[in-house]
């Protein structure tokens, strides 16, 4: 018996994150300005940190490189127009990525002996190189003691180009303490001459672009900021002329009028102390919001804040808006974005706001703003 087809008109679920490419234009000339001439690397690495490449290859035009750890992402780069520099940040991972780094023209961080191995078991044309430098947060890179021996490797390999040295800060929040195990100045001592001004050298991050104008190098490479999210939680996107690009939102779908002593969600661990409004708002820990996400955390409806109530299920979550007569049926639930900073919102379980931001589901539909 054949099967009847059914065609079915696509009806989203009522949850989408709004993108603002205006915003990240204006954050990428922010950090523009900081950076002065220096070489700006745009990071857009896990999907553009959950915005979408494709937005942010368009958005961050003005960037003199894009870097990502992935040549997929590249592809995707080249495909969507970018023409300028790209560089891989965690490097190849084996030797099939030699020929598709070559013929994306794309250049790559060497942390290991054994990418240093690759390159000189395969004929090349020509590969930009960066060497990475363990300064002090001890995940990839050579020591600076072993900088000038790594160099000389590479340069002696035909077809190889030592672009400079590139480094990365454990600790440049300003929220972090000076006289931290891997504080800044204690990372560019390590660094010695390496850290000067005439080194081909890029060490500066989004905070330490911000904060740390003692770091030198040609270059810099701006990642959070330019989404609208301060890398310290203590200080404001707003104070530091940063817009957030990202809005997830998703609209009431069902209000409940509960008594006292009941009880909402997986594990009735919210219980009812006064004669409630629960709404029920079509997102969930499936949709990138996290389930371990506490009573009490911030949501914002028609101009207040909502406090979540019960467990996050895996395709919606509760919210109390007893004390928001406004909030009816259809209404707009905002849970990070612009009124609700996602450092706030990651803040009350225990993570940071690039964990949400960069964790947004792909299931969830972006809306670009331009």
């Amino acid at each position: 018996m054949a099967t009847k087809q059914v065609e079915i008109e696509e009806v989203p679920r009522p949850i989408y994150a709004e993108i603002d490419v205006q915003a990240l234009k204006h954050n990428l000339r922010r950090m523009r300005q900081i950076a002065g001439d220096r070489t700006l690397w745009a990071v857009v690495k896990a999907n553009a940190y959950g915005h979408g490449l494709e937005n942010a290859v368009h958005a961050f035009a003005d960037a003199d490189g894009l870097a990502t750890i992935d040549l997929c992402d590249a592809e995707r780069a080249r495909r969507h127009g970018w023409h300028k520099r790209i560089l891989l940040l965690e490097g190849f991972f084996d030797e099939t990525d030699i020929e598709p780094l070559q013929d994306l023209d794309v250049e790559t961080v060497i942390h290991s002996p054994w990418q240093i191995e690759i390159l000189r078991n395969h004929p090349l044309r020509e590969v930009k190189v960066h060497i990475k430098v363990n300064s002090g947060m001890n995940r990839l890179g050579f020591l600076p003691i072993e900088v000038g021996t790594i160099q000389e490797w590479l340069q002696a390999i035909p077809g190889v180009k030592v672009m400079g040295v590139v480094t990365h800060f454990a600790n440049a929040e300003p929220s972090y303490m000076r006289d931290a195990p891997a504080s800044v100045d204690k990372q560019l001592a390590r660094m010695g001459r390496l850290s000067h001004s005439q080194t081909a050298a890029c060490m500066a991050n989004s905070a330490a672009i911000l904060w740390h104008p003692e770091v030198e190098g040609d270059a810099v490479r701006a990642g959070v900021a330019l989404y609208g999210l301060s890398p310290d939680s203590h200080i404001s996107s707003e104070e530091l002329d940063i817009i957030p690009a990202m809005t997830l939102s998703a609209k009431i779908i069902a209000i409940q009028e509960i008594s006292p002593g009941e009880v909402v969600g997986y594990g009735s661990r919210w219980r009812a102390e006064r004669p409630s409004r629960i709404a029920v708002v079509a997102c969930g820990y499936a949709d990138g919001y996290p389930r371990s996400m506490p009573d009490g955390a911030p949501t914002w409806v028609e101009g207040q804040i909502a406090p979540l109530v019960g467990a996050v299920s895996m395709d919606m979550l509760e919210i109390d808006i007893t004390d928001i007569p406004e909030a009816k049926l259809g209404s707009l639930v905002e849970l990070w974005g612009k009124n609700l900073d996602a450092n706030r919102v990651a803040e009350a379980c225990g993570t940071i706001g690039y964990e949400l931001i960069c964790a947004l589901a792909r299931r969830v539909p972006l809306r670009i703003k331009e």
